[in-house]
């Protein structure tokens, strides 16, 4: 399946979740439901995917926790918050 494709089914997945649950929810619950649509799906995904950072030649395992990588392609990041900021944008 193409990135486009990909990207467009599980932002669909993520507007049914929204739609069914509503806002203010912790991030955590979204991610559960998030999961559960991908399996209906069919989709391979992992949950909570380390990421290290490299500094000074040495690569430290307390680095990212990514959310949701989907197929190994996506990386989908939860927010549950009032309002985006600025800090939100990647």
């Amino acid at each position: 399946m193409e990135i486009n494709q990909l990207t467009e089914r599980v932002i669909g997945a993520c507007i049914e979740i929204h739609k069914t649950l509503g806002p203010g929810l912790l991030e955590s619950a979204y991610e559960e439901c998030l999961c559960h649509e991908l399996r209906l799906a069919g989709f391979g995904f992992e949950r909570q995917r380390s990421l290290p950072v490299a500094y000074k030649g040495v690569q430290l395992d307390c680095g990212y926790r990514l959310d949701v990588v989907v197929e190994n392609k996506l990386l989908v990041e939860l927010k549950s918050v009032e309002v985006l900021a600025p800090i939100h944008d990647a």
